[in-house]
């Protein structure tokens, strides 16, 4: 299986490529050039596998929350791409995403108990998060709070005592980290992330056509209004 994922939805842009479970990938901090990097380094992955885009197997992309720009040109290339090479395309949460990124750091770092929860959590600014509660289950997730956007104080509380907290969204709030038995703040919503919890969702069928890549946006305000700053 030939996959190739990617994300902007953070102030990163990253890319992966997955052939036959090994995975390469690019992540540059793009501040506001995503549209501008995601396109080379797409295509500098499939250039160094030697591979074009008709020869994959399909498209993963971070759907959200995060960035509205960021959100819409992840869905805009997803969609472009896969009508153009005929591809099926898959959608990942981006808190999912930081939850597989915030689990693979800390397990690094030292063992971790086989059943634990990761709480992802990014900046939304306008003084709120983005934020979901996971358990794992296996070599996946099983959702068990979100994803919302709320004021940081309103935030899910950890249910077992061995939680990882994982994103920026850590550094912005350090209040969610109460309860939380570690922190991997610097964790983001990779596309190695993504393209390893699309993998076997692409096996199973889980895709769509390239009119099915949409956006989770979850707020639906992108601004304070005066009165309210």
């Amino acid at each position: 299986m030939k996959l190739l994922a990617f994300d902007t939805a953070s102030e990163w842009c990253s890319a992966a490529l997955w052939i036959d479970g090994a995975v390469s990938f690019r992540a540059v901090h793009a501040g506001q050039k995503h549209s501008e990097l995601l396109a080379p380094m797409l295509g500098e992955l499939l250039a160094e596998a030697g591979l074009s885009y008709r020869r994959l197997d399909g498209l993963a992309f971070g759907s959200g929350p995060g960035s509205f720009t960021g959100l819409r040109i992840a869905c805009g290339v997803a969609q472009g791409l896969a009508l153009g090479a005929d591809l099926p395309v898959l959608g990942v949460s981006t808190l999912e995403a930081l939850a597989e990124e915030g689990w693979a750091a800390s397990s690094a770092s030292a063992p971790l108990a086989e059943a634990g929860e990761v709480l992802a959590c990014l900046d939304a600014r306008m003084h709120e998060v983005y934020v979901a509660l996971y358990r794992r289950e296996g070599s996946g997730w099983h959702l068990l709070f979100g994803p919302v956007v709320c004021a940081p104080q309103a935030a899910p509380r950890p249910q077992s005592v061995n939680c990882i907290g994982a994103g920026p969204g850590f550094s912005a709030y350090p209040l969610l980290g109460e309860g939380v038995a570690r922190i991997a703040a610097d964790a983001i919503p990779h596309a190695r992330a993504i393209v390893r919890l699309a993998a076997p969702r692409f096996s199973a069928g889980m895709f769509g056509p390239p009119e099915t890549a949409e956006p989770l946006y979850v707020r639906d305000k992108v601004a304070l209004k005066v009165c309210e700053r």
